[in-house]
């Protein structure tokens, strides 16, 4: 099996080292020189280019979207040239992009017109670092994979999720979902990009300097992703900026309700939406446990 990488950090690297472990050859490329001597030290056969693209099964898009969508519009022609989706020959290309909407209108749209076979993904795994060094062959164990196919016939909509399927399993995936770019770009808004505003946020309090021990888990868990890459997550949170909006906006009216019963001395009502947030958090474990 050849895999081909595009950015080689921590997702990128992640798979560059899972598949290298079981045995693939890995082809890869990124901007930064020492990320591409470090990486052909035991993981990257040979950088990719135009000579080993046609020997890939698999090309990872695992840059930022507009990276990703700059890679693909140079390399559509030549993957056109060796692929035939209707055989599944030639290499089939995912990107791991954290939003959908942005990413997939442009390479379906490349895909489909240079006759090469696309499939949007977004491995739900992650660490609050970034970079190669932080990435792991485990990484994606037991984590769930969300895939977004092309709108196209039944039959060959299949085929590509089997192939991608077939292609990440060795991997450990946990799960696999299907969904269009538009509902994961909804629900990655809240489930993502929100927790890292919030984070992000909350450490903005002048007392976060005085927090030294007074601190347990709750401050751990909480400031966990406030620590982030700003270009990455600004360019992902502005390609989502609607949904990403709508989230702040409904956040901040449920926070509002707290500080109004907080500012009238209202017990009660302080009560009441505590255990209503507690009821929901509770319903939410249940459902995911019986699933």
């Amino acid at each position: 099996m050849c895999v081909g990488i595009v950015g080689l950090g921590l997702i990128g690297g992640s798979f560059a080292r899972a598949y290298r472990s079981l045995g693939a050859t890995v082809y890869a490329l990124d901007t930064d020189r020492d990320t591409m001597d470090a990486s052909m030290i035991e993981t990257v056969e040979a950088p990719l280019d135009d000579a080993s693209i046609p020997s890939c099964d698999l090309i990872i898009l695992a840059a930022y979207p507009q990276a990703c969508l700059e890679w693909l519009e140079e390399h559509a022609e030549i993957l056109g040239r060796i692929s035939d989706p209707d055989t599944s020959r030639g290499p089939i290309v995912i990107d791991t992009a954290g939003v959908k909407e942005a990413v997939c209108a442009r390479a379906f749209e490349l895909a489909r017109v240079n006759g090469f076979a696309f499939v949007g993904t977004h491995p739900m795994a992650g660490t609050q670092y970034s970079g190669f060094a932080h990435a792991r062959a485990d990484l994606f164990r037991g984590a769930p994979m969300v895939l977004v196919p092309p709108e196209t016939d039944d039959a060959r909509r299949l085929t590509l999720l089997d192939r991608v399927h077939t292609l990440l399993a060795p991997i450990g995936f946990g799960s696999f979902s299907v969904t269009s770019p538009e509902e994961h770009d909804r629900v990655i808004a809240f489930t993502s990009q929100l927790a890292h505003v919030v984070s992000n946020a909350y450490v903005k309090s002048p007392t976060a300097r005085a927090h030294h021990g007074f601190s347990a888990g709750s401050y751990r868990d909480l400031t966990r992703v406030a620590h982030l890459n700003p270009g990455m997550w600004a360019e992902l949170m502005m390609d989502d900026a609607k949904n990403l909006s709508q989230e702040i906006a409904s956040l901040i009216e449920a926070l509002d309700a707290y500080r109004l019963a907080l500012d009238a001395g209202d017990r009660d009502r302080l009560r009441m939406l505590l255990a209503e947030g507690d009821r929901i958090k509770r319903a939410l474990d249940d459902e995911a446990s019986s699933a």
